[in-house]
């Protein structure tokens, strides 16, 4: 019906700065995909206890569909319903990347080189629930059931007893089903960003107030770049005086610790690095805030997705050229609790700063591989540095390898030989930060 995609296109071109419930968001999403069916793809990873759709809007040369060499990326925003600045500057940056698709030329090769997914909203019933906008705290920020979404995934330290949610198995599922290699959860309530680990313990280094990942470095890099490019959240000054977060970043862990939260998740399972960014110190602000808080975020949110661009990717193929899944792909002194491992493509991506590296390609059963690279900076060039890997004498797909979704960090008391080699190196690699801090 012509009339209806006629309204649907006049949505998508006028976005106002106001908040857009559930009806005025889906009606915009539908409208921008309507206008650019070729450069978007809309379809919904779940819904809500009560039955609203979790949207997510695709944008990139390829949008439905993953494209070996392209990497994956995603904003989600408004897991707490009354965290709400998120919601509608996502909704800004999905206008700002269609209008500027093949005018603006930095735009356009980050489309072209890029699958970016967008989810402004992972918890709408919690923002329709919101009847009185607060600066601080409402009911609105847990889901329907009462839970918070953000102390509801499996936890990498300790046994989280809370039931998972549909919002949260929803994107469980997500992440399982994409490569997603760089990601940033969207809040309030303060102004920073926040990097993994949320949780943590001796392994970790939390004796000292801080949660150390094995890409502690990538972390810091990814939270000043977000930092740095905000209008203000590199001055750090916080939002009561009290508290102050220099150049902006904390780790998760020194500023509160945190158990079940979706970036130490991603991390961890999902092979996705995760940020979280919180960014505003109202909660929910007048609807007459939201355009300077778009050009607050606006350079911030691009330089960051370029990220997904750092380090070194590639495929692992057998002697036939065909991809091996479930090889495990890591660089030497940075291993994962949950090793690394190649998508069904054979696919690997590794975020890492530039310098030089060893990478270790490992098909269980068979000799590893290691070769050394010298990694540039390729964001600018919206392409990691490639490095496939071929094993001649395979010719065997290897079984598929989850990661148990129980604690994989155990106390150091508790290490012993029946621990996995990846936890020695840690503990190994712990101790010796400890002693040399």
């Amino acid at each position: 019906d012509v009339v209806g995609i006629l309204c649907l296109i006049s949505v998508a071109a006028t976005l106002d700065f106001k908040y857009h419930h559930a009806e005025e968001l889906e009606k915009y999403l539908k409208g921008v995909h309507a206008e650019y069916p070729s450069l978007t793809h809309l379809h919904s990873i779940g819904r809500s206890v009560e039955g609203r759709d979790l949207w997510v809007l695709v944008l990139g040369r390829f949008p439905t569909h993953h494209k070996i060499g392209i990497p994956e990326f995603k904003y989600v925003a408004n897991m707490h319903g009354d965290e709400t600045v998120g919601r509608e500057i996502l909704l800004h940056l999905i206008d700002f990347l269609v209008t500027s698709y093949t005018h603006d030329p930095v735009i356009t090769r980050l489309l072209n080189n890029t699958r970016i997914h967008i989810m402004p909203t992972m918890n709408p019933d919690g923002f329709e629930a919101t009847k009185e906008p607060d600066c601080y705290y409402t009911r609105g920020r847990y889901n329907k059931n009462g839970e918070d979404l953000n102390r509801n995934f499996p936890d990498a330290f300790e046994n989280n007893n809370a039931s998972i949610q549909p919002e949260t198995q929803a994107v469980m599922n997500w992440i399982k089903n994409e490569t997603f290699v760089l990601s940033a959860n969207l809040h309030g309530g303060a102004l920073v960003a926040s990097y993994t680990f949320d949780n943590g313990n001796s392994v970790t280094g939390s004796s000292k107030g801080y949660s150390r990942s094995p890409d502690d470095d990538v972390f810091i890099h990814l939270a000043k770049t977000y930092s740095s490019h905000h209008a203000s959240m590199y001055k750090g000054t916080g939002c009561d005086r009290r508290q102050t977060f220099p150049e902006g970043i904390t780790n998760g862990y020194s500023w509160y610790q945190l158990e079940g939260g979706m970036q130490d998740y991603n991390y961890v399972w999902g092979q996705c690095f995760e940020i979280t960014l919180e960014l505003s110190c109202c909660k929910y602000p007048p609807a007459d805030q939201l355009e300077k808080f778009w050009r607050d975020n606006k350079v911030a949110l691009i330089e960051y997705i370029k990220q997904v661009h750092l380090g070194v990717k590639g495929q692992v193929t057998d002697k036939n050229g065909n991809p091996i899944p479930n090889a495990i792909v890591e660089a030497k002194g940075r291993p994962h609790i949950c090793p690394y491992r190649t998508n069904e493509q054979g696919e690997y991506y590794l975020l890492l700063l530039p310098g030089t590296y060893v990478i270790n390609a490992t098909v269980p059963g068979f000799k590893s591989m290691l070769k050394t690279v010298e990694i540039p900076d390729n964001t600018g060039n919206f392409s990691a540095l490639k490095q496939d890997f071929s094993f001649s004498e395979v010719s065997i797909r290897p079984r598929v390898a989850s990661c148990p979704k129980i604690p994989l960090y155990q106390e150091l008391a508790w290490a012993s030989a029946a621990v996995k080699p990846t936890l020695h190196v840690l503990v190994l690699m712990t101790a010796l930060l400890v002693i040399f801090k």
